[in-house]
């Protein structure tokens, strides 16, 4: 362990460094290919091309190797990845999320052998840096979700009423993109920017229920989608739809409400033997040490894990509404 010890000190400089060199390295190149550009520019008269090419040089440095970056490792970008950094509304690709995630970890195992001198927390603080932008983003894409979710309504009653005071589905969805807050006007606005890209209406709708995994829009993108193939009042199927969501929205706060209870038991029977074990181990530090002795007593500490976790998720599952 010793001399792994002592080279440990030598592994993180030589990292340290060669990130610092490839950093000046790239810099260099980027600085040399600018005066190399400049220098031919003054002999040959430019074209359109040649006119874009040197508007695209006078981005920032960060921008230019944001954009090689993503050229270069786009193979890691992925259809599904970029739905839900979409859903998420996180301005970056997947390229960049993963190297995020990877840049993460190995920055977090090199603080880690830093700080620790040890591999196996080292390693730990990795999987855990590694673990953390996922978690986050799967919270974002839930916490949109359920924003939506609540501000659906009063979307659609604001698409209902500029309908019926004159206006096109198209132009009402412009109301609801000045007037709403995110995440239903930054949603509304995508659909907008993908009809006018040219993908057809009913696309982008769908396209932005499954964003949000929302049945209740879903049911919404295809009443629209119908009037418009078949025709009819426009603002008579929107308040049949308004009112009909409305009451599922009604139903399933009622099951919530009468399930909080189980809910509530869940959590209080799985986090008491915690509090009771905490509580008596400060008042009577002697009174579990027969249960930390090797033995079968090991073996009923994992028993008794195991069953709260096994317990809590039954109650769990018992409890949920399915949305």
């Amino acid at each position: 362990m010793a001399p792994i010890v002592a080279i440990l000190p030598l592994v993180v400089l030589a990292m340290v460094l060669g990130i610092v060199a490839m950093g000046v390295g790239v810099y260099i190149a980027l600085r040399t290919r600018d005066e190399m550009s400049q220098r031919i520019d003054h002999f040959v008269e430019p074209t359109r091309s040649d006119l874009a090419l040197q508007q695209a040089e006078t981005e920032p440095l960060l921008s230019r190797l944001r954009r090689r970056f993503n050229t270069l490792f786009a193979g890691l970008d992925s259809e599904d990845m970029q739905h839900k950094l979409v859903a998420a509304n996180w301005p970056i690709t997947g390229g960049e999320y993963w190297f995020i995630r990877v840049g993460g970890a190995l920055l977090a195992f090199i603080v880690g052998l830093g700080i620790f001198r040890n591999i196996l927390p080292a390693a730990g603080l990795a999987v855990l840096a590694y673990i953390v932008p996922g978690f986050m983003l799967f919270r974002g894409i839930q916490g949109r979700q359920k924003r939506f979710q609540s501000q659906l309504i009063d979307s659609l009653t604001m698409i209902r009423g500029a309908v019926a005071s004159g206006y096109s589905f198209q132009q009402a969805l412009n109301v609801v993109i000045d007037e709403m807050d995110s995440p239903s006007s930054e949603e509304f606005r995508q659909v907008r920017r993908e009809v006018e890209l040219g993908l057809p209406l009913g696309r982008a709708l769908f396209n932005m229920a499954s964003r949000m995994e929302s049945d209740d829009f879903n049911l919404v993108a295809t009443v629209i989608i119908i009037n418009i193939q078949v025709g009819g009042n426009l603002t008579t199927i929107l308040n049949v739809v308004v009112e009909t969501i409305r009451q599922r929205v009604y139903l399933f706060s009622e099951m919530r409400a009468l399930t909080g209870y189980a809910n509530f038991a869940g959590y209080l029977l799985t986090l008491m033997p915690v509090f009771t074990l905490i509580a008596l181990s400060l008042l009577s530090p002697t009174y579990w040490q027969q249960l930390f002795q090797p033995g079968v007593t090991r073996y009923i500490l994992i028993y008794a894990a195991c069953s709260l976790v096994v317990g809590n998720i039954v109650l769990r599952r018992i409890a949920k509404v399915n949305v």
